[in-house]
Parts: C-alpha cells; structure tokens; sequence
C-alpha cells in the first residue's frame, strides 16, 4: 500500500515549498447586523402591542 502523504520535513525541497507557502485567508465572522435589527424589530413589534392592549 503506498504512502502517498508526503511529510514536508522528508527532504529539503518539499520542506521549503512547505515553509513558503501562503496561508488561506482568515474568513471574517458574520456579520451582526441582522441580529441587530430583529432583536430591534420585534422590540418595537413587543412595544407597540403592549400600549395597543393597554389603551385598547
């Protein structure tokens, strides 16, 4: 069964690649935005249904 994993500290040259190689960029987290704005959303929802009850 061949090994066909190359370990990069095997030899010089793969060794080398391995070390210059660029690393992936860093994906950014979601943004909150969306949260934000509807936990907002169902305050005011909240809000405007406690005063339509309360006057109604």
């Amino acid at each position: 069964m061949p090994d066909t994993h190359r370990d990069p500290s095997g030899n010089t040259e793969a060794f080398r690649t391995f070390a210059h190689s660029t690393e992936p960029a860093a994906v950014e987290p979601p943004s909150k935005l969306p949260l934000i704005v509807g936990v907002a959303v169902a305050a005011a929802v909240l809000v405007v249904l406690v005063g339509w009850l309360a006057l109604g």
